[in-house]
């Protein structure tokens, strides 16, 4: 009933001209009076606020809307990529972050650039389960992108409405509430360029029964989304870390031949005298007689990734004011990501002069000044292959919920209890790092050469699969709340509401030690079982006060109480005032809160490599192995750093403030502009490795070697309470609806956001670092994003032309803090068009990346691709699609 009501008022708005796709609020003076002939207008139920709404318009604060008819038309197949189209939300985390990064495929959101933990997503006004890995966020994969209504962006915070997380905004996934009939959509994507990374996804949508006629409805929707592999070697832009003409130069040490260091301080490479064995080894370019490797020609840049959702509910009314609905969600994910074969470094692989591959014994070249000592050996063993990582997360959720009215008041109880589930495995190319040692040890295995039968045999033997990590995290819920206007003021009707929510999360982190331990390329070789568990209660309370005639105050204010680190109470106030038809005026502010995760206070700790190469401070200062230090794993290479939970973090806290006005001189024109400041402190994350190498003296305590003081065994960078963010902007939006009865109709919709500063602390009181228009530690933040639409419709025929377009900024300073130039902006055209032959056939057909752009260079190393940014662009290319659904 709520979704039918509000869906009929925002066609209406639509017709009238508001613009909600870009937050624009329609104006009351469009909609006619109960004077004027109309009928009473239902309530609706809207993102931000527990008051039910006469309009989704009416509010203080500002929302942006998504119908699900226009980004089927617009070919946009993934949840994630919905979200990308929002100017407000940063980043475009997905499956190519999975590659060499562990987080398991899971899609993120990231409203304003405070990272994903920090907004808050819901599915039909409900919380759902993080994903296991890190539990600090919502996998967007689970969402059923058939099942989906519309999508509502809350660009404000809410704690005082939603509790935790909700500090940069708010996203909630509506999905049909009532359909009947039967419908089938198949899509297909396939990119002009060579290589991978098509797509395909078909779902069956079925509803049976109508609520208003029958009392009933059934429905449920099946949906199945495929992507191939897309490898780095498919792309020019992205196929190599070495490209010095650019400043790009991400090599390891860890290489094939293997590079050495001996007893009596000597470092080498017996091929490097012949120039290495290229493409993959090349010699060291700052003079050191050893090879680097160019790992970057063996990863992903998309892995292959499969999703199956499944959606059922079923609704029933009881009697002529209740409704009892039952709701089951199921979701399962599969990512399979590559990276190169497996480093084997800094584990004991010693080479004796008994070895008939020992330099200088016959088959593999002498290196001069060796007398026959042991030889530390660094190798990756290219036959066993890249390695490879299954990924599997499922979720389910089962929610049971009365709504209706009852003595007045507007009711919504519900009861549900979801579960996450993920499990990563090997699958190939990890190796026991016992039996290589011993191979080698023995002479059996030949770490500078070609193998024998029977060394190849041994390696196959020494692969090592299976499931390393088991993570689950279960959530149950009750919550309800209720609202009505109390009395008639003189102004207007004063509207009230009050809620509660009680919760209980348990999260639960398995390790195969077993396993895991043999493999010290699996990060998680140390890592112990942890488990954690919180009750939550919150009360909260919501007053909408109309103070004069179009001058309406709404105040807001939750109490939640966490089992584990205590109390929050958040507050929050918003004016809404409309001085003329043409004139809305709107502000806001709130404090909220984000409590830490189960995961950053009991996450086990892991130890990996750094995501760039570093010279050990101590070991290589500048770049030059000290006496007795092996510059094969202290000089410019990849080295370990420990992370995880840490039970003494606190929550983060922050204050938003906003303030905007809506401006309609004509009804085919609607201006936006909103206005945004956000100041954060003991913000929840990880030091960043650029600062713990970057500033030996500041964070030496993170260092920790073994007892010799021969090698660094990690660098220590677990969850802590680091300092402050401040960041504000403007959000800014323009529709402008052009009809021409014979042309056709034509409407030209713009929405940007303009970040103004971005400055954020890696600790308590320290300095500020500036990321607005630049690349700071380990992301940009972009000054400028925006998405431009020109819609055409005659008839059956609707054609949409679209660009989305992210200013430039510096690029990532070097060690020595030098910026190496500017990363040039990004922006992209598509072109679609759907063709309605009749009630049954739809046909949509387009072009994303219409002019074929590449990504624009960047020297990043970040992630595990290199060559451009993945968490912004797409290595896709010019990609055609077409989409086809019969209703039956």
């Amino acid at each position: 009933m709520i979704e039918k009501a509000l869906s009929a008022a925002i066609r209406r708005l639509c017709a009238g001209g508001a613009l909600l796709g870009a937050g624009v609020l329609a104006l009351p003076a469009q909609a006619q009076s109960p004077a004027e002939g109309a009928q009473p207008m239902q309530k609706v139920e809207i993102v931000g606020t527990s008051i039910r709404q006469r309009l989704a318009s009416q509010t203080a604060l500002p929302i942006s809307t998504i119908r699900a008819e226009d980004f089927a038309k617009q070919g946009l197949s993934t949840v994630q990529e919905v979200l990308a189209t929002i100017p407000m939300n940063q980043t475009s985390v997905g499956s190519s972050q999975s590659v060499g990064s562990g987080t398991g495929g899971r899609a993120e959101a990231n409203l304003r650039g405070l990272g994903s933990d920090k907004t808050l997503v819901l599915l039909n006004g409900r919380r759902l389960a993080n994903h296991p890995f890190f539990a600090d966020t919502v996998d967007l994969n689970i969402i059923p992108v058939a099942a989906l209504e519309r999508v509502e962006v809350l660009r404000d915070g809410a704690s005082a409405i939603y509790g935790s997380d909700a500090i940069g905004g708010v996203i909630n996934f509506v999905t049909k509430r009532s359909y009947r009939g039967m419908e089938v959509s198949v899509e297909a994507h396939e990119p002009a360029g060579s290589g991978g990374g098509d797509e395909q996804r078909i779902n069956f949508t079925g509803g049976w029964g109508d609520l208003g006629t029958d009392g009933y409805n059934l429905l449920g929707i099946v949906d199945f989304h495929r992507q191939s592999t897309l490898m780095a070697t498919d792309r020019d832009f992205a196929r190599t870390g070495v490209r010095p003409e650019r400043g790009l130069y991400q090599t390891s040490g860890t290489t094939f031949p293997a590079n050495f260091f001996s007893d009596e301080g000597i470092a080498g490479n017996p091929s490097y005298a012949s120039g290495c064995r290229p493409p993959y080894s090349i010699p060291n370019q700052s003079g050191a007689p050893n090879c680097r490797f160019d790992s970057t020609q063996f990863v992903d840049l998309i892995p292959l990734t499969k999703q199956e959702t499944f959606l059922g509910r079923f609704s029933k009314k009881i009697g002529a004011e209740h409704t009892a609905t039952l709701e089951y969600l199921h979701s399962r994910s599969t990512n399979e990501a590559h990276v190169a074969p497996p480093p084997l470094a800094g584990i004991g692989l010693t080479m004796s002069n008994t070895s008939p591959f020992y330099p200088g014994a016959g088959i593999t070249p002498a290196v001069a000044g060796l007398t026959g000592e042991p030889l530390d050996v660094s190798w990756r063993p290219l036959v066993t292959g890249k390695r490879e990582g299954l990924d599997v997360s499922l979720t389910d959720r089962l929610l049971a919920g009365m709504e209706g009215t009852a003595g007045g008041w507007d009711y919504n109880l519900g009861l549900s209890y979801a579960v996450g589930r993920a499990r990563s495995a090997f699958t190939n190319g990890y190796v026991v790092d016992a039996r290589i040692i011993e191979g080698v040890g023995n002479g059996l295995l030949n770490p500078f050469g070609e193998q024998t039968p029977a060394g190849n045999d041994y390696l196959r033997q020494s692969l090592l699969q299976g499931e390393y990590l088991r993570a689950k995290i279960k959530s149950g819920a009750i919550d309800f709340k209720a609202s009505r206007e109390l009395m008639t003021l003189p102004a207007g009707a004063l509207g009230f509401a009050l809620g509660g929510e009680f919760r209980r999360d348990e999260a639960d982190y398995r390790v195969n030690r077993e396993l895991a331990s043999q493999a010290s390329s699996s990060g998680y070789a140390d890592a112990q079982d942890q488990s954690g568990s919180r009750n939550i209660g919150a009360v909260f309370t919501e007053l909408n006060i109309p103070v004069i005639k179009d001058l309406e105050v709404n105040l807001a204010a939750r109490y939640d109480d966490y089992t584990d680190f205590g109390h929050s109470f958040n507050p929050k106030v918003a004016l809404r005032w409309q001085p003329s038809k043409q004139v809305l005026l709107r502000g806001s502010f709130n404090k909220g809160f984000r409590a830490p995760t189960l995961y950053d206070l009991h996450g086990p700790q892991t130890t990996t490599n750094t995501g760039n190469p570093w010279n050990d401070p101590v070991l290589c200062p500048g770049g030059k192995a000290v006496p007795g230090a092996n510059p094969n794993i202290s000089c410019d290479q990849q080295q370990n750093i420990r992370g995880g939970g840490n039970p003494e973090v606190k929550p983060e806290r922050s204050r938003t403030y906003s303030a905007g006005v809506v401006l309609e001189p004509t009804t085919n024109l609607t201006l936006t502009a909103d206005y945004w400041d956000i100041r954060l402190k003991d913000q929840i994350s990880a030091l960043a490795e650029e600062s713990i190498f970057g500033e030996y003296q500041k964070y030496q305590n993170l260092y920790f070697y073994n007892a010799a003081r021969t090698r660094l065994d990690y660098v220590l960078a677990i969850t802590q309470n680091l300092g402050e963010v401040k960041t504000r902007g403007v959000d800014l939006g323009m529709l402008w609806r052009l009809q021409r009865d014979q042309l056709g109709n034509f409407t030209l919709g713009v929405e940007g956001t303009y970040v103004d500063r971005y400055d954020y602390q890696n600790e308590r009181n320290g300095p500020f670092t500036v990321n607005a228009g630049r690349f700071a530690d380990a992301s940009p933040v972009f000054r400028w994003r925006h998405t431009a639409t020109l819609g055409w419709t005659r008839g059956p025929v609707n054609m949409t032309l679209s660009n989305r377009y992210l200013s430039g900024y510096d690029d990532q300073p070097d060690a020595e803090g030098v910026v190496p130039g500017r990363v040039g902006h990004y922006s992209t055209w598509a072109l679609a068009g759907t063709y309605t032959a009749n009630q049954k056939v739809s046909v949509t057909a387009g072009v994303k990346n219409l002019l074929d752009d590449d990504p624009p260079f960047t020297v990043q190393s970040t992630t595990f691709q290199q060559g451009y940014d993945p968490r912004y662009t797409d290595p896709l290319g010019r990609t055609f699609y077409v989409r086809a659904t019969y209703k039956f």
